[in-house]
């Protein structure tokens, strides 16, 4: 491809404004690498919302191509990794922060960043399960690793409306889990409960002053929110049990104390999504293709062209958009 299309972020040096447009390139103005992959499908998520609209400082290098995520096909390789045809999956690795990434019909990265993409998997399923399916899978893995089971009880999810929540009742209440869905839009209700979850709890519930230990509600939970909300998640987990924080969109201090720790042996997981290691992506890849519901996924998915990106990075910023957005490159 001699010239392709892509979104550029750029910065005013001595006003430090920012703008973001289409614009025109060629493969000379690609960042190094040793893939080159012609891109089919990209996502927006709530990191790439930030980027576009300037609303946190997401970028570190200008100028610089949005996009966290890509699916698309191999077409040159100078490593034995891969070659020409290849269908792959790229989630994080500072994509749209210091590499350039997915909003682009063209990109090229590091050979130790692609996933071969399941057989069953399409490059748009791929994007509409994208960093916020992966990183839930993550997240369902970590809380198995502490020996959670659809048996030891109910799993809350915050932000149970957005693209990680939605992927994350889904992927429990396939997997046999009781899911109480936590979310600010009461209107969501029906949607959330489509994709299993069998409570659905206001967000205001969590957002008072937490308690050093609430009452017990959750054997485990997984947030995306951070915050008072986290830290009231955290208060209110029977013994024993683990959080998988995923997210900070409520705040990135916890407002809580050692108690659920030490009284309940709660455990608090992170979960990076950014640079997890090559095994446990693929590993988390595999569970995806095999435990994901695809009426589910297409239930939550909505389709969107090239040019709608930034109104999209507008209204997922605005807390406007639910479950799962998938961008057709061409």
């Amino acid at each position: 491809m001699e010239k392709f299309r892509a979104y550029l972020i750029t910065r005013d040096e001595a006003t430090k404004a920012e703008s973001v447009g289409i614009v025109t390139l060629t493969p000379d103005d690609l960042m190094p690498g040793d893939v080159d992959i012609r891109v089919s499908h990209s996502t927006v998520n709530y990191k790439d919302g930030l980027a576009i609209t300037g609303s946190l400082p997401v970028v570190r290098r200008f100028p610089m191509i949005p996009g966290a995520d890509l699916a698309g096909v191999v077409v040159a390789s100078r490593s034995r990794s891969f070659r020409p045809g290849d269908a792959v999956v790229v989630n994080g690795w500072g994509m749209g922060e210091i590499h350039y990434g997915g909003y682009s019909q063209m990109a090229r990265v590091d050979a130790g960043w692609p996933i071969p993409l399941p057989d069953s998997i399409s490059p748009a399923d791929a994007m509409a399960i994208g960093t916020a399916g992966y990183t839930a899978m993550l997240a369902v893995i970590a809380l198995e690793g502490r020996g959670l089971t659809p048996e030891t009880g109910p799993v809350v999810v915050t932000g149970a409306a957005g693209g990680v929540g939605s992927m994350a009742v889904s992927l429990l209440s396939s997997l046999g889990y009781t899911v109480a869905a936590v979310t600010g839009r009461p209107h969501e209700a029906d949607y959330l409960t489509g994709l299993g979850a069998t409570e659905i709890v206001a967000r205001s519930e969590l957002e008072g002053a937490p308690k050093r230990l609430g009452k017990e509600r959750w054997a485990a939970g997984i947030d995306s929110a951070g915050g008072t909300v986290l830290a009231n998640v955290i208060s209110m987990t029977r013994m024993r049990g683990a959080v998988a924080a995923v997210g900070n969109a409520a705040g990135w201090d916890i407002p809580t104390s050692a108690a659920p720790f030490i009284l309940r042996g709660v455990a608090l997981l992170g979960i990076d999504s950014v640079r997890t290691p090559k095994p446990e992506r693929i590993a988390a890849w595999k569970r995806l293709a095999s435990d994901l519901d695809r009426t589910k996924l297409a239930a939550m998915t909505t389709l969107m062209p090239f040019d709608a990106i930034p109104n999209a990075a507008h209204d997922i910023v605005a807390g406007k958009v639910r479950g799962r957005l998938v961008v057709e490159i061409g």
